[in-house]
């Protein structure tokens, strides 16, 4: 299993980079950035690869809506060269409130547009001149469309690698099996080991069955909030906020994938209460709402059995990569329980 590190995208980047070197000196396998609507995650894996010699570098993740399909491939192409072939391409459709909200951008065909843009990126990587006829796509656009001057034009640079593994974040069946067919990755959110079948394994299953044997097999990428050792149990109530803020409000009532997926996860009564609260503006009910059982399930606390325990159980539930967020308030304990949590997982 691999180890990595999930770095915040509201944290001052500079301290958090001369963290993650730390990390990458420790061994770490990943280092992921956050894009969401923050300061942008490209700049700072371009910093990271300045800073790091080893550690796989991952964007977690790009907005498919953001940018166009060739920028996108332009820009992978970037920070796998400038991070000596060490770059993973984590893509995503983000959600309509961000989508349309921040980039004033129609949330319209995820699938599609998802399976367009991979398509598009990996032809641009092998140095194709780029013509795309898709649904939502169309390079060169059309001369009734535009000038009518556009020419089908190749990368002029030539890529370290013309196959820059893709992962995508996807939690809906649909997404699911998308991710499951077409990337070397997928980015779940809030994996829960022994709930995961419930949701996502008929999802999996139809997707792996359309898998082309090239792709190898699928890395399941998790990120985990983690905190090891005596009294780590305390962190626990750290989790629930952020698991109240997307079941609550990462979206409207009927219309909230996260809120879907607690329910596939047998917490429909818990899911309907939490989003209840957090709609009218009860923030701090909303919180307390949210099971324990639900929070430790998605999360890497505990003394050593315990999270020796939860890794077994992360493995047998197909989790290849865990990505960690620690929650040890200082650097030096962060740094301490990464350590020995990669000597838990050598052993």
């Amino acid at each position: 299993m691999r180890l990595g590190i999930f770095a915040s995208y509201s944290s001052d980047f500079r301290r958090t980079a001369a963290e993650i070197a730390d990390y990458d000196k420790l061994g770490l396998d990943v280092a992921a950035v956050a894009e969401a609507y923050s300061f942008d995650a490209v700049s700072q894996l371009g910093y990271l690869a300045a800073k790091t010699e080893n550690i796989r570098l991952q964007s977690g993740i790009l907005a498919i809506y953001s940018r166009t399909p060739t920028l996108t491939a332009m820009t992978a192409a970037g920070l796998d060269f400038v991070s000596n072939g060490r770059f993973e391409l984590g893509l995503g459709a983000s959600g309509p409130q961000v989508v349309e909200g921040f980039h004033g951008l129609p949330y319209t065909a995820p699938l599609g547009r998802t399976r367009e843009v991979i398509d598009i990126c990996r032809a641009v990587w092998r140095r194709e001149r780029i013509e795309h006829s898709g649904q939502h796509y169309r390079i060169p656009l059309p001369a009734e469309e535009g000038t009518g001057l556009g020419k089908p034009l190749k990368l002029i640079n030539t890529p370290l690698r013309e196959r820059i593994p893709i992962s995508l974040a996807a939690i809906g069946p649909k997404n699911v099996a998308l991710a499951a067919e077409i990337a070397e990755g997928w980015n779940p959110i809030f994996f829960a080991p022994e709930r995961a079948h419930l949701a996502w394994g008929q999802a999996l299953a139809e997707g792996k069955s359309l898998r082309k044997p090239d792709l190898g097999e699928l890395d399941v990428i998790v990120t985990v909030a983690f905190a090891l050792g005596d009294g780590a149990e305390q962190h626990l109530d750290a989790v629930k906020p952020q698991l109240a803020l997307y079941i609550g409000g990462m979206g409207a009532r009927g219309k909230n994938f996260y809120n879907d997926l607690a329910c596939r996860y047998g917490y429909e009564g818990a899911a309907a209460e939490i989003q209840d609260h957090y709609l009218a503006g009860r923030r701090d009910a909303a919180v307390a709402a949210v099971p324990d059982e639900l929070a430790r399930a998605v999360s890497l606390i505990g003394t050593e059995d315990e999270v020796r325990e939860q890794l077994d159980a992360f493995s047998a539930a197909g989790v290849t990569t865990l990505m960690l967020n620690p929650l040890a308030g200082d650097p030096g304990k962060r740094i301490d329980q990464v350590g020995r949590l990669r000597a838990l997982v050598a052993n």
